[in-house]
C-alpha cells in the first residue's frame, strides 16, 4: 500500500519559515517523482515543487523560486519542502504527490495518482 504522510505545517508570521515532510512508504522511491502541491480556497490545486529522487532534478513554481527548497533523503524515503520569507499568499493546504515512472519533474498535478493528507500552513501579515 503506498502511502504519503506530510508533517510540519502550522502558522507562521510573514517573512517566518516552515519545512514540510513528505514520508512516503509502499514504493521504490528511486522509481518516482515526488512532487509538493498546494490548494488554497476556492483554487485550484498547483504544483509548488517536484523532485526526481534518483537524481535530484527539481523544479519549482516562478512565485517560490529563491524562497523555497526541495530535497529528498532517499535512506528514510523522505522529501522536504523549506519554506523562506514566506508570505500570505503561501496560506494553502499544502500536499506531497508522487506519481511513477517519470525521470522529470511534474508540476502538473492531474498526472498524479498517489496523494498524501496535506497539512495546512497559514501564513499571517
Amino acid at each position: 500500500e503506498v502511502q504519503l504522510v506530510e508533517s510540519g505545517g502550522g502558522l507562521v508570521q510573514a517573512g517566518g519559515s516552515l519545512t514540510l515532510s513528505c514520508q512516503v512508504s509502499g514504493i521504490t522511491f528511486d522509481y518516482y517523482a515526488i512532487g509538493w502541491f498546494r490548494q488554497a480556497p476556492g483554487k485550484e490545486r498547483e504544483g509548488v515543487s517536484c523532485i526526481t529522487p534518483d537524481d535530484g532534478t527539481t523544479d519549482y513554481l516562478d512565485s517560490v523560486k529563491g524562497r523555497f527548497t526541495i530535497s529528498s533523503d532517499n535512506a528514510k524515503n523522505t522529501v522536504y519542502l523549506q519554506m523562506k520569507s514566506l508570505k500570505p499568499g503561501d496560506t494553502a493546504i499544502y500536499f506531497c504527490g508522487a506519481i511513477y515512472g517519470v525521470h522529470v519533474p511534474v508540476l502538473d498535478p492531474r498526472p498524479y495518482l498517489y496523494w498524501g493528507q496535506g497539512t495546512q500552513v497559514t501564513v499571517s501579515s
